[in-house]
């Protein structure tokens, strides 16, 4: 029998060190093993060996700061992750290995708002698809994450406001997919899928606290605070779109007067604009008449930026984050919009904050959250599955989620 302490035990515990850092990171060299999980170099050498003879991972020969190294990352033979990223408008499905490789993606138009019913018919029929599209069978599929544009209830995994997608009211969509699929189903909302995706892929990137603001048909944020996302007790942490900005201004869809998202938001912005440039507006075609010059397409993304740095602002003086990454297709505005959010930050922030923060455009553009989706998959799975092969069978893997 394993005991506390012992040898055994210690193993096993290091063999799950070593996989949680490479499954983090998707891959890393043995020397960025040893710093991730302070193990020495000697003992993670004899574990990448015992993996790599086990099957759980593939060691390749790379460089690093011009010297020979050996790089780390999960078999792809391991398992496949699937990303499902609902919007208002579209469905993106991601099919993904464990080495954070890409292997088919599509998207498709989609009213989500509609139906539940049909949004899922849909999302299961284009996973199938590109799960056949990759050749690998099926019961390869360990997970799947799941993103809405909505907040999550973490008691009850239902969607927190009805007012945001009435018509899936009710609705749990992780047993509802997983009912489909047969397989795990993780769900979160779309601005922290996207802080997710920018974090392990894009701008986010080595920065342990940031802010994802995403400014599409609402606005959200995802905040990441130590590294890991973080949701609050009931799942609604990050909603800036509900910062009031004008208590006698519009009334916003959750009720209340003057939000944020009826300053910003492309429901409430795109009117402003449509008598003069069309009925058919829409976000993608401002962004690019302003950045053709257009005066009146400028002057409404930089009204919006200001509106979003107020918001920042409050963000900066609140959690002080390091970075706030911009995503959405306002995010394409580049300069026409993240100036204005930089000097409404520089106003109303307080000013050691404000230096401290830098402001960039999303890496990642409308694949953040699908992106996001896959890690999301990647981070809840457990690793018992991946180290059967390398710990002796009277010793199997305890269940150790990464989070």
């Amino acid at each position: 029998m394993e005991t506390p302490g012992s040898q055994t035990s210690l193993h096993r515990a290091n063999l799950e060190r070593v996989v949680r850092a490479v499954r983090m990171a998707g891959s890393l060299t043995q020397a960025e093993i040893a710093r991730a999980t302070g193990l020495s170099a000697a003992t993670v050498s004899n574990i990448v060996r015992e993996l790599k003879d086990g099957g759980t991972v593939e060691v390749t020969p790379t460089s690093a700061g011009g010297r020979r190294a050996r790089s780390v990352s999960l078999s792809g033979d391991a398992g496949i992750v699937i990303g499902v990223d609902f919007g208002h408008t579209h469905l993106r499905v991601a099919v993904g290995n464990l080495a954070h490789q890409v292997l088919a993606e599509e998207s498709e138009p989609l009213d989500v708002d509609a139906s539940a019913a049909e949004g899922f018919d849909r999302a299961e029929q284009l996973v199938k698809r590109l799960i056949g599209a990759t050749g690998i069978g099926q019961e390869k599929v360990i997970g799947v994450g799941l993103g809405v544009p909505g907040p999550i209830d973490v008691s009850s995994g239902t969607l927190g406001s009805t007012a945001i997608l009435p018509g899936w009211s009710g609705i749990n969509p992780a047993e509802e997919l997983s009912g489909r699929l047969g397989v795990p189903v993780y769900v979160d909302n779309d601005a922290n899928l996207g802080a997710l995706g920018e974090l392990v892929w894009g701008s986010g990137r080595g920065v342990k606290d940031l802010a994802y603001i995403k400014v599409a048909s609402g606005v959200g944020a995802g905040l990441v605070i130590d590294g890991q996302i973080y949701r609050g007790p009931g799942g609604t942490a990050g909603e800036i779109g509900h910062i009031t900005l004008d208590e006698s201004g519009p009334v916003c869809r959750c009720g209340n007067r003057g939000c944020l998202e009826t300053f910003a938001a492309a429901r409430y912005v795109l009117p402003l604009l449509q008598p003069s440039h069309g009925a058919d507006l829409t976000m993608e075609r401002v962004v690019q008449l302003a950045r053709e010059g257009d005066p009146g397409c400028r002057r409404v993304i930089a009204d919006v930026g200001r509106h979003v740095g107020s918001g920042v602002a409050n963000l900066c003086n609140l959690l002080n984050p390091s970075r706030v990454v911009l995503g959405g297709d306002l995010a394409e505005a580049g300069e026409l919009v993240l100036g204005p959010i930089r000097d409404s930050v520089s106003r109303y922030a307080i000013p050691s904050a404000a230096r401290q923060l830098s402001v960039a455009p999303g890496a990642l553009g409308g694949r953040a959250e699908v992106l996001g989706a896959l890690a999301l998959a990647l981070s809840e799975m457990g690793d018992s599955t991946l180290l059967e092969s390398a710990l002796p069978a009277s010793t199997p893997a305890s269940s150790l989620a990464f989070t």
